[in-house]
């Protein structure tokens, strides 16, 4: 599979949400059975998706939040908890986007990510 021009825009993008430290570990751990997702999740999801300018980042993130909950999709809350903080979500509107989840996804998963992202945010104090 090969990117599209939007490859390029989704790079910057993904950068820009998730941080260099992130991606730089993230394209290091890539492998050739590995690469096309990346490229597939470059180009679709930070190029095609999070390029679009019918959402702000903000909106974006808090929906991702409650996404990733809602399919206990834990190994994704830590990085896009902290993606949420630099698109300018706070911790309380983080609270409140979990919380609001528990209503419509579970008490159980909103539980799971309250832990997490707690313990992201204790992480990142510490920094």
């Amino acid at each position: 599979m090969r990117p599209s021009s939007s490859g390029s825009e989704g790079e910057r993008i993904r950068r820009e949400v998730l941080g260099d430290e992130h991606v730089d570990r993230a394209k290091g751990r890539t492998t050739p059975f590995t690469q096309p997702f990346q490229d597939y999740i470059t180009h679709a999801a930070w190029g095609d998706v999070w390029g679009r300018a019918g959402l702000d980042r903000r909106t974006r993130s808090a929906v991702t939040l409650a996404l990733l909950t809602a399919l206990r999709a834990e190994n994704e809350l830590p990085m896009h908890v902290r993606a949420a903080i630099r698109n300018g979500l706070t911790p309380d509107e983080i609270a409140e986007v979990l919380l609001h989840t528990a209503v419509y996804a579970g008490v159980p998963a909103a539980n799971a990510a309250f832990a997490i992202a707690q313990q992201v945010l204790d992480e990142d104090d510490d920094a």
